[in-house]
């Protein structure tokens, strides 16, 4: 009994899904019904199988029989046609009357490969090209045949090599025969748009070939990806060249391939290739140099993998939820590390297909480089925290730039020399040397925690800012309202950002932090609770943080065990007051470009320094004198900073 062709499919089979079945009909089950009385049936026992054949009425409903269909053909591929090379299946164009033809009456379907010889030279000619493996027993290739028109000139190659066996080169004719007679108009149409470098929407596919290297953008900025596929899909937008391509990007942990995609829209005649939305590299105008950039650009993405301290100018993206991707403007330092940002954004993880596997085995391993051409193809994006913004952003690279430290920070700090030297060192100490100290409690202890009480103005806060600045490490400065108010709140936050500080060997600055260290009452338990998330907290921190406040006579007593060192800051006196102003007064000669020539002499700056006001309000009144002597085109004086003394409230008369 012949059976339907593997590759036909009858309509009754599209009928099938809606249809209702009904039991088996026919002469055999009359003979089941006479033999019961004769022979008890065991249900599933005979080793053997029975079929049952489906057929349908004029409502399309299917019923089932053990009787054959008496009208099915002989199946067209057989024993007989094994001996050929190549079988051509075709289609009647009547039957397709969207894609009549005016000179065919048919098309070529598809064609199936039979010759071994030829399998193996196809596996030369099409090598590499995705989807496509050659080494199989029944090598079927379909219509419009993209393989053989992107690779037309290897075919054409391979023919001419006389290095292959007569047999061989007899079979790859015979296959360039067929594919000329039904692809001549396409193959010419294509060497006619290569020679003057422009497309119709139409043939779009003929310049991506699978593996090209494709310039194309993300986020705005230029970009070379691998092009995997293309197709045409209709859209509300209408009909668009859907492209899927990968470039390079970084999880934290893996380099690897991350998919993107983008679309060329419908368009009118012929363009240009390097005017299209996303065309191959090859066809840019100045090729050399837009290598040579993206390359460059590479380089700096490769040495920005890992955890990164950098300084940031530009517009930075981040995604305030799980669909919106939102720019800010972002003028501060960040921190670049691209694990943390996953953990704080786990929907939006990046999913690649890695380049270099991770050899967890070793405790020092580091990612080799990658080659010239995975350089190329690297992301314009890196991922980190924002200190300022206090949001995880993704920065762009052409943005990222080094930090200018200031190298004089710490000798600013006005304090003697054996308090920052003490600071200094016990800072020093818990970077190098986290883990050297453990309590009973494994991972309770580790940290250093400083307190540091006085009056406003007084160089508190100055105080964490140029630790920081000195061991060049990045400072996270927080207040309570960061934290929320309730005690969920503080605990999960404080959680967070002490994990997230620590494990970047940074400075965490908790600035005028007395409602945490405020004694306990019966009166506000929602307090208590606060105050006893942040005394849990503090014994399992393990990086550096300093405590700021003004009402040290309130703290709590259990504080006391949990902090290392605290030092109160006295008022300023005269010296103090004369060390802050000079320093401000250098600075601001500094910054113009003018000789400093004596603008403010020893004798008024005595007088400045009866001024019993802090460091903050001298800073700030050198900055309104500095706009004062901007504003009327002239170097700072001392008549500025009178002026602005005395509306102040602060005269400082004539000697």
């Amino acid at each position: 009994m012949s059976a339907p062709s593997e590759d036909s499919h009858p309509s009754s089979e599209v009928a099938s899904n809606n249809s209702i079945d009904t039991p088996v009909t026919g002469d055999s089950q009359n003979s089941e019904n006479d033999s019961e009385t004769s022979e008890k049936i065991i249900i599933g026992m005979v080793t053997d199988t029975k079929d049952v054949f489906a057929k349908f009425d004029a409502d399309g409903n299917r019923s089932w029989s053990d009787k054959p269909p008496t009208d099915l053909e002989e199946a067209p591929e057989n024993e007989t046609t094994k001996k050929f090379a190549i079988i051509v299946r075709k289609n009647v164009f009547s039957e397709k009357p969207k894609q009549a033809s005016s000179t065919k009456p048919l098309e070529i379907d598809s064609l199936v490969i039979q010759s071994p010889l030829l399998k193996r030279a196809l596996g030369d000619i099409l090598r590499d090209y995705p989807g496509i493996t050659t080494d199989v027993t029944r090598l079927k290739f379909f219509a419009p045949f993209e393989c053989f028109v992107h690779r037309w000139e290897e075919l054409e190659e391979a023919i001419a090599d006389e290095d292959r066996d007569a047999t061989t080169r007899e079979h790859l004719q015979l296959l360039h025969k067929i594919l000329t007679d039904e692809l001549s108009a396409t193959i010419q149409l294509r060497k006619d748009y290569f020679k003057n470098k422009v497309t119709d929407f139409e043939h779009c596919w003929f310049l991506f070939t699978p593996g090209c290297t494709i310039l194309t953008e993300l986020h705005g900025q230029p970009i070379a990806a691998r092009f995997n596929r293309g197709s045409y899909v209709q859209t509300q937008c209408g009909m668009m060249y859907s492209i899927d391509c990968s470039y390079i990007d970084w999880d934290g942990v893996r380099v690897g391939w991350v998919t993107k995609s983008t679309a060329i829209s419908q368009f009118h005649g012929t363009k240009s290739f390097s005017k299209l939305s996303c065309y191959p590299l090859e066809y840019h105008p100045q090729r050399a140099t837009i290598e040579d950039q993206l390359r460059e650009r590479g380089r700096r993405w490769e040495a920005l993998r890992g955890f990164r301290y950098k300084a940031y100018s530009g517009i930075a993206l981040y995604t305030p939820d799980q669909k919106t991707l939102s720019r800010e403007r972002v003028t501060c330092r960040i921190v670049l590390d691209g694990a943390r940002w996953e953990d704080a954004n786990p929907n939006h993880l990046i999913y690649l297909e890695t380049i270099h596997e991770v050899d967890h085995s070793e405790v020092d391993y580091e990612m080799p480089p990658l080659n010239k051409y995975h350089i190329l193809l690297t992301s314009p994006m890196v991922r980190g925290y924002a200190l300022k913004n206090k949001r995880w952003m993704q920065f762009f690279i052409d943005s990222v730039h080094e930090i200018d430290f200031h190298e004089g920070a710490f000798d600013s700090l006005v304090l003697s020399q054996e308090r920052k030297n003490l600071i200094l060192a016990f800072a020093e100490s818990q970077v190098k040397h986290r883990d050297s100290f453990d309590d009973v409690v494994k991972g309770k202890g580790r940290g250093i925690i400083m307190l540091l009480s006085g009056g406003p103005g007084i160089g508190k806060t100055l105080t964490a800012e140029v630790v920081a600045e000195q061991m060049r490490v990045p400072l996270y400065t927080m207040s309570a309202g960061d934290l929320g108010s309730s005690s969920f709140d503080v605990d999960e936050n404080l959680t967070k950002l002490m994990s997230m500080v620590s494990n970047w060997n940074a400075v965490l600055l908790l600035d005028e932090c007395d409602v945490f260290l405020e004694a306990r009452t019966a009166a506000d338990l929602e307090r208590n609770r606060i105050v006893s998330i942040f005394l849990r907290t503090l014994e399992y921190y393990e990086g550096i943080l300093f405590l700021t406040t003004n009402r040290i006579n309130n703290m709590d007593s259990a504080f006391q065990s949990r902090i290392h060192l605290t030092l109160e800051y006295p008022n300023l006196d005269a010296a103090a007051r004369r060390t802050i102003w000079t320093t401000f007064l250098d600075r601001a000669a500094g910054d113009e470009a003018q000789d400093k020539e004596n603008r403010i002499d020893e004798a008024a700056l005595s007088r400045l320094c009866t001024l019993e006001i802090n460091g903050r309000q001298i800073k700030n009144i050198m900055k309104m004198a500095q706009l004062l002597a901007m504003q009327t085109g002239t170097a700072l004086q001392f008549e500025h900073v009178q002026t602005v003394l005395r509306i102040q409230g602060h005269p400082v008369g004539d000697e």
